[in-house]
């Protein structure tokens, strides 16, 4: 499943590299794609879009 999140708490790339490694780490096979600029995350995983969201925000980043 695709999914695409506005994560305004985005502020770099190291954000969104934080965010990369937890969604893998409950989901190693899961694509993300991360835009800084846009402030979006685009998952596409077997993961639920509320286990994606609760992986986001455990790392301290909000889901708009």
């Amino acid at each position: 499943m695709t999914m695409t999140l506005n994560v305004p708490s985005i502020k770099c790339d190291g954000c969104a590299e934080t965010i990369t490694k937890e969604i893998k780490v409950h989901d190693a096979d899961a694509k993300v794609n991360i835009d800084v600029e846009k402030k979006t995350v685009e998952v596409d995983s077997h993961m639920s879009e509320a286990s994606v969201k609760q992986a986001i925000t455990s790392v301290g980043h909000e889901v708009g």
